[in-house]
């Protein structure tokens, strides 16, 4: 724990509530790792070979952004979740278990995850806005990598949808 770090942020910042939010952050990263890890892994379809390492490139930034919620948490004197059940108990951007391995069924849930983890990271930026410049500075970091993750997303939906038309003309 960084005794500095929690004093600069007494009177400013309800610390147990911003530790509630970075740790439903952190559990859903673990979720978002390993949504992108299985999607790289059984993914099929259109762009299969494109989305396989495009997937694995997210895996590999939702599990940084995870280490980066851990030493955060840790700094700020709380306990990281521990377990994959407290992941599902803090999470508000679920991960289910998938019903087709097709790259738009893979792209269309990744999309509404991205999109979930946005959402978080603009709640803790502005919890954080002028009170908290470390949290804060990290959350609007994960905030641009994750509608970056967003777009990725999308523009592979677009060029499969292009390439359904295109098929559809000859």
């Amino acid at each position: 724990m960084a005794r500095e770090s929690i004093a600069l942020l007494k009177g400013k910042v309800d610390i147990a509530r911003l530790l509630d939010r970075l740790n439903a952050a952190l559990s859903e990263e673990w979720l978002a790792f390993y949504q992108y890890w299985t999607a790289a892994r059984m993914v099929t379809g259109a762009q299969r070979v494109d989305l396989k390492r495009e997937f694995e490139k997210h895996a590999q930034q939702e599990m940084e952004h995870a280490g980066a919620l851990c030493d955060r948490i840790l700094q700020l004197g709380g306990i990281p979740v521990l377990t994959p059940q407290e992941w599902f108990k803090h999470a508000r951007c679920v991960y289910d278990t998938p019903t087709s391995f097709d790259s738009e069924y893979f792209l269309k849930t990744i999309l509404i995850a991205e999109e979930c983890a946005m959402r978080r990271y603009q709640e803790i930026a502005d919890m954080t806005e002028g009170k908290d410049y470390i949290t804060n500075s990290l959350a609007k970091k994960f905030l641009t990598e994750e509608a970056a993750h967003e777009q990725d997303m999308q523009d592979f939906l677009d060029d499969i949808s292009t390439m359904r038309r295109l098929a559809d003309t000859k």
